[in-house]
């Protein structure tokens, strides 16, 4: 493949209003046996490392086209793009992640493929974590049952391994709940490409952490598979991971 990246833009005048591009990758997106040039771009904010106005810029190689694509969620920190085939059509699609911020490391995250011959969003974090629901709910004798509605599973945590005084302030000595406890997970907080069929099509590790009584009060996380399924991306396999007791 030939790389036909714009020298111009390597030569943009910067100011205060003026996008920067943060990052550039290469890839062939639409078929055409080129290199297209793809550039995440965004405006600084003075003093912080928070990017406002995140804008993915598309150079067409064969076609000399610029095309230019607002995030859905476009403020976020730390903003990165990836390039590789979640779809299985041989060409690159494009990920673009960054961090919101706030309490929990919840993530922004959009990804973007070629349909049609047109560059569409197929998938974005916020929408996809509101179609995972939860519940997390204390039970006597030091568990926690996560349960997951799509899909529909059970997840048994034994908190044995907390603390004393934790355990202490929330069960009697019989092992009963002294009140009626609820935890929750969070949205996704990690998106990672993993080619787990070693096949060159790449599927997505999403974690989302569970939390107990508030959110330092971690309890693991949800590890979801997400899996293109021809028109969106669906839950492939589900598991839990707990934190691990040290030995002493």
């Amino acid at each position: 493949m030939t790389n036909n990246m714009n020298p111009a833009l390597n030569n943009m005048p910067i100011s205060p209003m003026t996008p920067q591009v943060i990052q550039t990758k290469f890839g062939d997106i639409n078929g055409d046996g080129l290199l297209e040039t793809v550039l995440l771009m965004g405006n600084k904010t003075p003093d912080s490392p928070l990017w406002k106005n995140l804008t993915l810029a598309i150079f067409y190689g064969q076609t000399h086209q610029f095309e230019k694509i607002m995030l859905k969620q476009s403020v976020g920190y730390n903003p990165t793009i990836f390039l590789g085939d979640f779809t299985g059509n041989h060409l690159d699609d494009i990920l673009v992640i960054s961090d919101t911020g706030g309490s929990g490391g919840i993530i922004n995250g959009e990804m973007f493929a070629s349909i049609n011959g047109k560059i569409r969003s197929i998938f974005d974090a916020e929408t996809f974590s509101n179609t995972l629901k939860y519940t997390v709910n204390y039970q006597n004798q030091y568990k926690v049952a996560v349960r997951s509605m799509n899909p529909k599973k059970q997840y048994i945590i034994d908190l044995q391994y907390k603390d004393p005084d934790y355990l202490a302030d929330i069960y009697n000595q019989d092992g009963t709940l002294k009140q009626p406890i609820q935890g929750w997970v969070d949205p996704i907080s990690g998106l990672y490409p993993v080619d787990y069929e070693r096949d060159g099509i790449y599927e997505i590790l999403a974690y989302q952490a569970i939390a107990g009584r508030f959110h330092a009060d971690g309890l693991g996380y949800v590890e979801n598979i997400l899996k293109w399924d021809g028109n969106e991306f669906s839950v492939d396999r589900q598991t839990v991971a707990i934190f691990g007791e040290d030995l002493k």
